[in-house]
């Protein structure tokens, strides 16, 4: 089990505090949202926040790229210290071509699918990705409400992941995901969590610690 918090969430005026809280508390991964404003409506960061974060932090930087034709930009991320890069379906002209250049460069790949996109979109993929993230909410923006429907894609990921026998796949879910549903979500079968509002509402170090908790 891993807990990634969203720096989406995060004080952008204490940002460096604010990754050190979650980082000495116990989270596993940074999660950093970039966003693009086509893909998605909203904007957020790009490579430059991702470095600042890099040297603020020893932890996997989990990053989650939300915009249009990722492959673009690959290089420049990991050059900016990401760890794993996760791209959306909807997003990728050619998923297979952007999956195998984020390996080549050295990085973790996982592959994102918003909620009204299909699990069978990954059937010729799964052998290929170290992470299937499922979107609890439409991308975009932070403090949603998590679609309980989720929860069947997510069983539907992990069958699959058993069937195939990829013992070291992650299953990510982000978006959503608070102190009161985290125990149903980690019984569907995800072992990588991403919460930003229900983190960075309140004590960030103490509201990872009681994530965890619930966790396991």
């Amino acid at each position: 089990m891993k807990l990634s918090p969203s720096m989406l969430s995060a004080d952008f005026t204490q940002l460096g505090e604010q990754i050190r809280l979650v980082d000495a508390a116990g989270a596993d991964y940074i999660h950093l949202d970039i966003m693009d404003g086509q893909f998605v409506p909203n904007i957020t960061f790009g490579a430059v926040v991702v470095e600042a974060v890099r040297s603020v932090t020893d932890k996997p930087l989990d990053v989650h790229m939300m915009i249009e034709e990722p492959i673009r930009y690959l290089e420049d991320f990991k050059k900016a210290g990401a760890d794993i890069v996760t791209v959306h379906v909807e997003a990728c002209k050619h998923l297979h071509r952007t999956v195998s250049r984020i390996r080549e460069l050295d990085m973790k790949a996982g592959v994102a699918l918003n909620p009204a996109t299909s699990v069978n979109v990954l059937n010729y993929i799964f052998d290929d990705v170290d992470m299937a993230l499922v979107m609890g909410v439409n991308p975009g923006f932070a403090g949603q409400t998590f679609i309980p429907a989720m929860l069947d894609k997510i069983k539907r990921i992990h069958k699959i992941a058993d069937d195939k026998g990829l013992k070291n796949l992650e299953i990510e879910v982000d978006g959503g995901i608070t102190l009161n549903n985290v125990s149903a979500v980690v019984d569907a079968g995800a072992n990588v969590i991403v919460a930003g509002s229900a983190i960075f509402s309140g004590n960030p170090g103490e509201n990872v610690k009681e994530f965890l908790k619930r966790m396991y």
